[in-house]
């Protein structure tokens, strides 16, 4: 029998991990304020932690936390006390990279399980062997193995051991996320957290004997932005990546929205429970999974190295911009007795627009903004004020934990 599936959700905020578990993920993973890849994301406090890993938890999901940076002397100073929090705090499991750090993990809380990050570089089944002699279950595959290449680890590894793979999302240009561009251009390094995103700038030549001339980079005359990678998205491709044996399906995007979340959760969730309904289910929804993918920010999609070495393809030369089917409203926090909900509005919306409720069954429900109150009782045309809070009468009352979302064709940087 096949096993289904983990479908493992990334979030940068408790607001965003409720919507993960909402909308279908199995896991969540996390960042602290501390050690973590992701050092512009909000990231969770010690008290955020406890109430995300309870919130899971009373929905039968896990959540793992990430403490992947590649450490430093200076960075070990406050590990013992970051592992001992952790280990009150008794999440699913910790995401690690550093040999250091791994040691120490085990020696504070032995009893949280470690996955060993992609920021290992884990692209060999010797690797893999060698991690499950140390006592770990779970490897996260490098983003530049191909299908095949998983297929012959999977078979090479103890059955006991899973393989965690990324199937959606941005892909770095660096070698499984190790990048040196950032710390180069801006002192933030990459490797500790803080990185800038220099693959999405636009770049000129320069000649030594010739300083403060810049010559234009043109690849047959599309563009600049030479490391601009498109983004991963496997949703056409999941019984392909079943049958290479990937244990759990990991999407990219700690620093990302609710809508981002809600909308790529529910897509992957509809998508690895068709095909496990019947692969023909899962083969006659294909179009409808790639348009509701297409629903949040993205950059245009490939499949990155699973299909074998990327080319000029894999890039995005004429733009740095994100494209945005849809823009966020906000997340129904609760309906009152007159059955108005309240919001934190995220993005502007006026009376009498028409916009959508995105419920986590996957049903969309196109309604009419009736009325906007603000939380001090006045009447209102317009939201424009990103995290006002509002009491919205809409022609249809939806749920909370529904999204609001407009369908506005627009980019954004």
């Amino acid at each position: 029998m096949i096993k289904k599936p983990e479908l493992l959700v990334p979030a940068g905020s408790l607001e965003v991990l409720k919507t993960a578990v909402m909308f279908g993920a199995d896991a969540v993973y996390i960042g602290g304020e501390a050690y973590s890849l992701r050092a512009k994301a909000k990231n969770f406090t010690s008290d955020e932690m406890k109430a995300g890993i309870s919130f899971a938890h009373e929905y039968g999901k896990k959540v793992y936390v990430t403490a992947n940076i590649l450490a430093h002397n200076d960075d070990l100073s406050d590990v013992d006390r970051y592992f001992s929090e952790l280990k009150e705090l008794n999440p699913d499991g910790l995401i690690i990279a550093d040999p250091g750090l791994f040691m120490m993990a085990q020696e504070i809380c032995p009893d949280i399980p470690i996955h060993i990050s992609t920021q290992a570089n884990n692209t060999n089944y010797q690797t893999y062997r060698f991690w499950h002699g140390q006592g770990i279950r779970r490897v996260v595959a490098a983003r530049e193995l191909s299908l095949d290449e998983i297929a012959q680890i999977r078979s090479a590894i103890p059955a006991d051991m899973e393989i965690e793979g990324f199937v959606h999302g941005a892909m770095c240009i660096s070698y499984s996320g190790r990048c040196l561009l950032s710390n180069y251009f801006t002192g933030r390094d990459a490797n500790r957290g803080a990185c800038t995103h220099p693959c999405r700038w636009k770049y000129a030549v320069m000649e030594e004997q010739r300083p403060g001339e810049y010559l234009p980079v043109y690849e047959n005359e599309r563009g600049t932005y030479l490391f601009n990678s498109r983004d991963l998205c496997m949703i056409e491709h999941i019984p392909e990546l079943i049958a290479a044996g990937i244990d759990s399906f990991k999407i990219e995007g700690r620093m990302k929205a609710a809508l981002y979340v809600a909308s790529v959760t529910r897509t992957y969730r509809a998508a690895i429970d068709d095909f496990f309904q019947s692969e023909a289910t899962y083969h006659a929804n294909r179009s409808h999974y790639r348009t509701e993918i297409a629903r949040c920010t993205y950059r245009s999609f490939s499949t990155g190295f699973y299909f074998g070495k990327t080319d000029e393809h894999n890039q995005i030369y004429d733009n740095s911009t994100y494209l945005n089917e849809s823009v966020y409203l906000g997340t129904v926090e609760m309906v009152n007795e007159k059955g108005w909900t309240k919001i934190r509005q995220k993005n502007k919306f006026s009376v009498g627009d028409t916009i959508e409720i995105m419920k986590p069954s996957g049903e969309n429900i196109g309604v009419t903004v009736l009325s906007l109150t603000t939380e001090t009782g006045e009447a209102v045309d317009a939201a424009p004020h990103a995290g006002q809070v509002l009491f919205v009468e809409l022609s249809v009352v939806p749920a909370p934990g529904d999204l609001l979302r407009s369908n506005q064709n627009k980019k954004s940087e």
